[in-house]
């Protein structure tokens, strides 16, 4: 953003310091107005025709404007990378303990790294952990989804899980109808309740 003498448009648009219009006017005169007041003449819309400028307490401009930027960040859920790790012979105790483990992680809104570590022998039967990582991806889905398929990575098979994005509940017509056709029911039943009836002996 240009200030002042940086500015070099011999004509421009100018704006007050509560953004009146002040009219389109040489940039040495707007810049009089500018020192006048002790404050800056500040380029704010370079394609405008003629360009705008602004006349502000630019300092100050800049030290708002970086508080918004740092509370904005501040705001910023930062969304973390957890790592869950299992072997392959795990038991069924664990296997669940690991589960809730993911699925904490990810309704925290975190993504999780799935690991499956194979020792000795087991590389030899790779398609036992893809079965093993599939069982638990399907017990993690109601909370996250993987990113990609599983892969090998040395003698460990990964995935990464991220966290479901919550939808927005819909009513569609049918229920809608479903609901209106239920009360008209329930309407004529009590109209029908109303009548006299007849009792067999």
């Amino acid at each position: 953003m240009l200030i002042n003498d940086e500015i070099k448009t011999d004509e421009v648009r100018v704006l007050g310091e509560d953004n009146e219009a002040l009219g389109i006017m040489k940039r040495r005169q707007a810049q009089d107005m500018a020192d006048a007041k002790n404050l800056d003449l500040v380029l704010i819309a370079p394609q405008g025709n003629p360009p705008v400028c602004r006349i502000m307490d630019y300092g100050k401009f800049r030290f708002e404007q970086s508080k918004r930027e740092k509370e904005l960040r501040k705001n910023q859920k930062h969304v973390e990378l957890k790592e869950v790790r299992m072997s392959l012979n795990i038991d069924t105790n664990d296997f669940n303990t690991k589960v809730g483990s993911a699925a904490k992680f990810l309704k925290a809104g975190d993504k999780v790294k799935v690991t499956i570590r194979f020792k000795g022998r087991e590389m030899t039967h790779p398609k036992l952990g893809e079965q093993l990582m599939v069982k638990f991806v399907e017990a993690c889905a109601e909370h996250g989804t993987s990113e990609k398929p599983s892969k090998f990575e040395g003698r460990n098979l990964n995935v990464i899980l991220a966290p479901r994005r919550a939808a927005a509940p819909t009513i569609s017509a049918n229920s809608s109808t479903s609901a209106e056709s239920k009360e008209l029911k329930n309407q004529g039943g009590n109209e029908n309740n109303g009548k006299g009836s007849k009792t067999q002996d």
